[in-house]
């Protein structure tokens, strides 16, 4: 490629001034908005721009849209503590994701959906979402997801009271990490189970 064909810096910089960057698709724009609002903590206008946004999303039918308006909806409500509703936007786009199965969206929006089940302390519905993200995992021949949701799960285990087998999850982490020769690793899982087993 010739230099001649790059564009200069001083043609693109005019291009943003005018605002002519901004999407002529205001569901687009309310939906980055919303986006920006629950960045900024914004979490009230975050809400309105992003329902706006799903809102506009379901009339023109496009079912991206609406997954990834619910899941941001369901980030505001599981930044509000309104864990209810954030399970049923999380839920909404889950259900869009499986439709096109697209399992790296199922994964994110699953995890989502333990946060809020958590906060529910709904603990058996979010182990059950959890080992339905183990076997996407071991699919995947992903360790580092096995061990996360393992984690996860251990702390559920916790929460809920059931100690050993919280232990008996530390102990199956560690010996994914003693298989890829993480000896230390292990060895410190295995003592955070030794520690949970001595306290039932």
């Amino acid at each position: 490629m010739s230099k001649s064909a790059l564009q200069s810096l001083e043609t693109i910089v005019p291009l943003s001034d005018g605002g002519t960057q901004v999407s002529k698709n205001p569901v687009i724009n309310e939906y980055e908005q919303g986006k920006r609002f629950l960045e900024q903590r914004e979490y009230s206008q975050a809400a309105v721009a992003l329902h706006n946004a799903l809102v506009g999303y379901e009339e023109i039918g496009d079912e991206a849209g609406v997954a990834n308006a619910s899941n941001q909806l369901g980030n505001v409500c599981l930044a509000r503590q309104e864990f209810e509703n954030a399970l049923k936007n999380y839920e909404r786009a889950l259900a869009i994701c499986e439709k096109a199965n697209d399992r790296m969206s199922i994964l994110a929006v699953s995890n989502k959906i333990v946060a809020a089940q958590k906060g529910l302390k709904q603990y058996d519905k979010a182990i059950a979402r959890c080992l339905e993200m183990l076997d996407h995992y071991q699919d995947n021949r992903d360790p580092q997801g096995t061990v996360t949701t393992l984690e996860e799960m251990a702390g559920i285990y916790v929460s809920s009271g059931r100690r050993e087998k919280a232990a008996d999850t530390y102990r199956t982490i560690a010996s994914i990490h003693k298989n890829f020769g993480h000896k230390n690793i292990a060895a410190g899982y295995l003592e955070k189970a030794a520690e949970l087993a001595a306290n039932t």
